[in-house]
């Protein structure tokens, strides 16, 4: 039984969600669990996915940031080589490395309360606890459970208008689409996990 807080923000996924769900990604979401965090307008922004999809596949990114804007911003500073730096922080700075892995442990067991996959056991996302790899990972765990969880995210979504103190809705905005960082999809996708990286494939 986990001993966790509940998260803040989950609420069941309706059928509209799946529809919304399919909308931002150009795709179906599979398994959804629940929606983690809402943007302003109530549209998925964060889903709970179980570790394991329902062909068998093991998935370990079980917090799965949706909202185009928002993944469309983190492609762009992802693109400026901001991971390396933040990877090389994580390397240096043993109050940072202690508190990332901290993040790395509380996705283990908040994904352990929904389910078990044993190929992703130990994985969590993003590159935890040793590498900033996936900012749209960390951000999607920070949404999803409030602050003061991923030091890394904490850091990073301030930088970004728009996401706190709350998620606003930029949903009917169009997405620019004239550079290559700007996808409006999270670079996760919910295919074959690769289990020695904690992401999955492209």
């Amino acid at each position: 039984m986990s001993t966790l807080p509940p998260l803040p923000f989950e609420s069941p996924a309706t059928t509209e969600d799946h529809e919304v769900m399919r909308e931002q990604l150009g795709r179906e979401m599979r398994g959804v669990v629940s929606i983690a965090r809402r943007c302003g307008c109530g549209r998925p922004a964060v889903v709970r996915t179980s570790p394991r999809l329902e062909d068998g596949t093991p998935f370990p990114t079980s917090l799965y940031l949706t909202l185009p804007w928002l993944t469309l911003e983190i492609s762009r500073l992802e693109a400026t080589g901001l991971m390396a730096e933040l990877t090389e922080r994580v390397e240096q700075e043993d109050e940072l490395a202690a508190s990332y892995r901290g993040a790395h442990e509380r996705y283990l067991a908040r994904r352990a309360e929904i389910g078990d996959a044993e190929e992703v056991r130990h994985v969590s996302a993003g590159g935890m606890p040793t590498r900033v790899k996936c900012l749209h990972a960390l951000a999607g765990q920070a949404l999803a459970e409030g602050p003061g969880i991923n030091p890394i995210a904490d850091e990073v979504l301030p930088t970004i208008d728009g996401v706190l103190p709350e998620l606003v809705c930029r949903c009917d905005a169009g997405a620019d689409t004239d550079d290559d960082t700007s996808t409006g999809t999270s670079t996760d996708t919910d295919t074959d996990a690769d289990i020695d990286t904690g992401e999955v494939a492209r």
